[in-house]
């Protein structure tokens, strides 16, 4: 049925009442008659807008779920983005953890072993040759690097396949003597504070007086009545060295 029938039904409808009202002489409120005019006039505008209108698009497919609500994604959203906590499970993490600190500490004990191999060492002396600077028991620290050693300094060297500490007593180029139970350098006698021994040649040691060779040093024990040291085996090569006395400590007073 078209809007336009409908409406002359409804006129219709319309003056059918009236006349019928008419008749029977019922008018007593003309002010509903226009009332119900207006009424069916706007109920006509209205179907008439609604056909008018153009067909609804197809509806957009129901969720799964009735009566769920689907949320339109975040603009910044990303459907395929990996959950942090599933990418890093915690075993894992923990795990990754526990190499990270083995490597530094494996990093650490590497730079040490290296600085106490290559760079300083340490030696537990076990001989009277150094009373008593050096006494036995006490333990030196000593430097691998210098072997450009002076008069007076301490050094390691190595006597019959065993380490013993040493005082330089002259260096390439002095003239080395021992007379009267005094040492005699460069013709010049020495008077030595940390000495408290006299300074005698050995019988069966080296002769005197003696030049020191380029890249020598002439090495003698603080305990002079028996120590091993250059009286016996004459100069010693810097390079047979094993380095400068830097530290001693006494550890029997610990």
């Amino acid at each position: 049925m078209s809007i336009k029938s409908l409406e002359q039904i409804n006129r219709e409808f319309m003056a059918e009442n009236l006349k019928q009202n008419q008749t029977a002489e019922s008018k007593p409120f003309p002010w509903l008659e226009r009332l119900m005019e207006s009424k069916w006039d706007k109920a006509s505008e209205s179907l008439r807008d609604l056909t008018a209108k153009p067909p609804p698009s197809d509806p957009e497919p129901a969720s799964e779920h009735p009566g769920t609500l689907l949320a339109e994604p975040s603009p910044g959203f990303q459907a395929d983005r990996p959950d942090p906590a599933e990418a890093h499970p915690p075993e894992r993490s923990l795990l990754r953890e526990f190499v990270s600190l083995g490597v530094k500490i494996a990093a650490i004990v590497g730079i040490i072993l290296f600085i106490f191999t290559f760079v300083y060492g340490f030696h537990y002396n076990v001989e009277p040759g150094m009373s008593p600077a050096v006494k036995d028991g006490d333990l030196v620290m000593y430097y691998r690097l210098d072997n450009n050693y002076h008069s007076g300094d301490l050094v390691m060297v190595t006597f019959q396949g065993q380490k013993q500490i040493r005082r330089v007593v002259a260096v390439a180029g002095d003239t080395v003597d021992i007379a009267e139970g005094v040492l005699i350098i460069n013709g010049a006698f020495q008077q030595e504070s940390a000495v408290y021994q006299i300074t005698e040649r050995y019988a069966d040691g080296i002769d005197f007086p003696l030049t020191v060779g380029e890249g020598q040093i002439f090495v003698l024990g603080d305990a002079r009545e028996h120590a091993a040291d250059s009286r016996i085996y004459g100069a010693v090569s810097t390079g047979d060295t094993h380095g400068t006395v830097i530290t001693i400590i006494r550890r029997r007073s610990m």
